[in-house]
Formats: structure tokens, C-alpha cells, sequence
């Protein structure tokens, strides 16, 4: 699981996700072997049980991100490109992969999936929607 997560850690170094905020991810565990549900997410991160969840895909929640576009100057084609290896190495690397959008305007954001040895790894960050 270590190697695991020193992938993660590498591959998000310096990533900022942009909403109409920038927030940079953060690593974690979740000590958990039950399956994952939106109220157990909840839990372990200390959020209050009617705490509002939306659990999306990996795809839905990367699009604009791993996406070139054609106005993209060079930095941003790098971002996208980072963007992009760091989705690949989710996919690879983990399993049952979910994305939680927690709560309202500044919403906490949980990326996790499965590792090969049953535990629940993934990445944080933060979205603002107004």
C-alpha cells in the first residue's frame, strides 16, 4: 500500500484542482474494510450525518481537467497532461474508484478506491461552487 500511495502523492505533487477556487489534493487512508457508502464517508471524515453527498464518477469529475484544449499554451497543456497521467494512475492502481462531493458551496471532495489489499486509499481536495 505504501507504493501506492507514494504514486499518488508523486503524480498530485504540485496539482491544484480549480473550481472557483484552487485547492491542492491531499493522500489518505480510510481504516475501513466495509464497502464504502456516502454515510460511511461521512463518518470517517467527520462530517455530520445530514451532511449533503454526491457520489460521481472519476471521469465526470476529471473532465474539465484531462481535457486539451485548443487555446492551451504550453503550461497548460503540461497541467492537462498531469491530469491525466494522475487519473491513469488511479485507475491502475485502484479499484471500485468513487469521487464524493461533500456538503455545499465549499465542498470537501473524496477521491477512493480499493487497493489490491482490501484497504481504501485516496486523495482530498476542495471545491468551491457558488
Amino acid at each position: 500500500m505504501k507504493k501506492i500511495i507514494d504514486q499518488l502523492r508523486e503524480a498530485s505533487q504540485d496539482l491544484l484542482f480549480i473550481s472557483e477556487s484552487e485547492y491542492p489534493f491531499e493522500v489518505f487512508q480510510c481504516q475501513s474494510k466495509d464497502s464504502l457508502t456516502a454515510s460511511k464517508i461521512l463518518s470517517l471524515t467527520k462530517h455530520p450525518a445530514n451532511t449533503p453527498v454526491e457520489v460521481i464518477s472519476i471521469d465526470k469529475f476529471f473532465t474539465v481537467a484531462v481535457t486539451a484544449q485548443d487555446w492551451h499554451e504550453d503550461e497548460e497543456q503540461a497541467i492537462v497532461y498531469k491530469f491525466q497521467r494522475l487519473v491513469t494512475i488511479i485507475k491502475e492502481t485502484l479499484s471500485n474508484v468513487q469521487v464524493y462531493r461533500v456538503g455545499t458551496g465549499l465542498l470537501d471532495v473524496y477521491i477512493v478506491g480499493k487497493t489490491p489489499s482490501g484497504d481504501y486509499v485516496g486523495l482530498s481536495t476542495k471545491v468551491v461552487e457558488t
